[in-house]
């Protein structure tokens, strides 16, 4: 640290953040009664030398801190001395030819230089270590050494130091300032408040170089004033009214194919991303995946096909309430989509199918904790029962310790879906907040069931960077509590699964998935699908592709899953759902019309 004036506050606050290992102080001059506008230093400290006040303070806050002080300054003579063994150089002296001087011989040897400037939060990096080529003070002072510039007057100095301080961006106050040096000035102000944010910036870019953090060589303002100029009224514009209404209107019209499309695209989906396109021919209804709308955890178009089941099904329930046969052909992929069904409406009577119905219509996501109340072991086999009745199997916990089990794993699949930075914002590309655009499609966060408090959190979760860091720093446990406390609340954990591993057998499980929900409507049970991220995986390379960086944890999550489970090698999970007795959900989730494309 050369300079303990403007110096002192940013040594303190190195010294008080810890981001130093030894400090040495440099400064030739007295503290002045003029200093302390600046300096935190009292009267009593005045005539003592400004490197040997700073080393007190800072002795007082850490005595175990190695602090060197140079009483002489810094000159030709001393300049090698001083750099011996630094890491960081910070230079905050008043005079130009030493400010030269010094990056003169830091560049040689490859040191960075930080210096802040009291006006508008400048701060200047340097950084010779990266590139020892660079010319001094970004080149600003043209060619001229520190030799030269020591036999300079002061008036001859101006033109440079107007240079470094870029006169057209000075604050006007600063700039009408130097108009009255030499008149009612003495000299350029330096205020407290300047000096302390040029602490915080230069803490932050040495701790930033101490962990090899980026920090490119440059300069940056942090204006405070220019920043107080620019405050936003966090209430903003008033709220937009919305309605809870899932945006599908019972189609009024006698077309029995728009009644069974109608139907169809209230089926469940990843994230409500609805990834399917439906046409409709006078007795037929044609659906097929679209691709645009696929995602990372949506391995080869596994979860797609679910959603494609689901929706097959609720065309063939819609079929049968209109009195309708639903023969469905299940066609293999081409260049347009790679999964296809086609639901040909014939003449028969399916009373047992038309009876869902009404359940069909009603069933939705309630993502509200449960209340602890069990479930009936005939509600239990209802829904096995329509599990069954679609060519899936119902696999159920129930036990309170298998169920913390489940929760456990699970807890800790979300962890790694927040910490992989594409699933992360894949995950929060889903929601949907009031007033948002493409309400008809994604999750709103109403319907989280989240309080304030959580709600308020999604704002840090939301962020990259924070998430970067807990994965840098191999932490986030907590960002699976809210799974794991949901979970621990609820009656049961189901997997629907289905025998097979191709996109037919997903989309048979899809089907079977929303005759479970069905039926658990029917019985007054909350469903909430839960989608651990190994769930459409198959094998550790694509785990890998999922999660690079957690592959080797989740396959040992999904292997565990699976025992507590009890699924076999030959069964692929459709989807995991979490039953509870609970209050009715705040809303419903919206539907895209069928004249609305599947987003890309």
């Amino acid at each position: 640290m050369i300079g303990l004036s403007v110096g002192h506050a940013v040594a303190h606050t190195l010294a008080a953040q810890g981001v130093c290992g030894e400090l040495r102080l440099a400064d030739f001059d007295g503290l002045e009664v003029s200093n302390l506008n600046r300096v935190p230093a009292s009267l009593v400290d005045v005539g003592v030398n400004k490197a040997v006040v700073a080393a007190r303070r800072i002795a007082e806050l850490d005595p175990y801190l190695p602090v060197q002080v140079m009483t002489d300054g810094v000159t030709p003579a001393t300049v090698e001395e001083f750099l011996d063994g630094l890491d960081v150089v910070v230079e905050e002296c008043d005079s130009l030819d030493v400010k030269v001087l010094v990056r003169e011989h830091a560049r040689a040897r490859r040191i960075p230089v930080l210096m802040a400037t009291s006006d508008r939060g400048l701060l200047d990096v340097e950084r010779f270590d990266v590139d020892p080529s660079r010319p001094l003070l970004h080149g600003l002072l043209g060619d001229i050494d520190s030799a030269a510039l020591s036999g300079l007057t002061s008036k001859d100095k101006v033109p440079y130091v107007l240079r470094i301080l870029d006169a057209s961006a000075l604050s006007s106050r600063m700039a009408a300032s130097l108009v009255e040096v030499g008149t009612s000035l003495t000299t350029w102000p330096q205020l407290a408040g300047e000096v302390a944010l040029g602490a915080t910036a230069v803490t932050e870019a040495v701790r930033r170089i101490g962990l090899g953090e980026p920090l490119p060589s440059g300069r940056v303002r942090m204006d405070a004033a220019a920043l107080l100029d620019r405050v936003e009224d966090p209430l903003g514009s008033p709220a937009v009214e919305d309605t809870a209404d899932d945006g599908v209107a019972d189609s009024e019209t006698d077309s029995v194919p728009e009644k069974v499309a109608a139907a169809a695209v209230r089926a469940p989906s990843g994230g409500n991303s609805q990834p399917w396109h439906i046409e409709l021919q006078s007795d037929a209804v044609h659906l097929w995946v679209a691709p645009e709308a696929t995602s990372a955890m949506d391995v080869a178009y596994r979860g797609s096909a679910v959603a494609l089941g689901a929706a097959v099904l609720n065309a063939r329930i819609a079929a049968a309430a209109h009195h309708r046969a639903a023969d469905v052909h299940i066609e293999r992929g081409d260049e347009r989509s790679p999964l296809r069904a086609v639901v040909r409406l014939g003449r028969a009577e399916d009373e047992e199918l038309a009876r869902l119905y009404p359940a069909m219509l009603r069933r939705e996501t309630n993502r509200h904790h449960g209340s602890g109340t069990p479930i009936g072991a005939a509600e239990i086999e209802a829904m096995a029962a329509a599990a069954r009745a679609e060519g899936g199997r119902l696999a159920m916990l129930t036990d309170t310790r298998d169920m913390a089990e489940a929760a456990e794993i699970l807890a800790a699949t979300d962890r790694i879906r927040y910490l992989t930075p594409r699933l992360h914002s894949e995950m929060f590309s889903e929601l949907r907040w009031p007033g948002d655009p493409a309400p008809d499609s994604g999750i709103d966060v109403r319907t989280l069931e989240l309080g304030p408090t959580d709600l308020v959190k999604l704002d840090i979760l939301r962020r990259g960077e924070v998430m970067a860091d807990l994965a840098r720093w191999d932490a986030g446990s907590a960002l699976g509590e809210d799974t794991y406390d949901r979970l621990t609340s609820s009656a049961a954990l189901g997997v629907v699964t289905v025998t097979g591993h191709t996109l037919p057998d997903y989309l048979r499980g899809g089907a079977a998935t929303e005759a479970v929900w069905i039926a658990a409507e029917q019985h007054g049970v909350a469903t909430h699908p839960v989608s651990p991220v190994f769930l459409y995986a198959h094998g550790d390379r694509e785990l890998a592709e999922l999660s690079p960086a957690f592959a080797g944890e989740l396959g040992e999550l999904r292997r565990r899953f699976r025992a507590l489970t009890g699924i076999g090698a030959e069964e692929s999970e459709a989807l995991v759902l979490r039953f509870s007795i609970a209050p009715r959900p705040s809303m419903r989730s919206r539907r895209r019309s069928l004249s609305t494309p599947a987003p890309a």
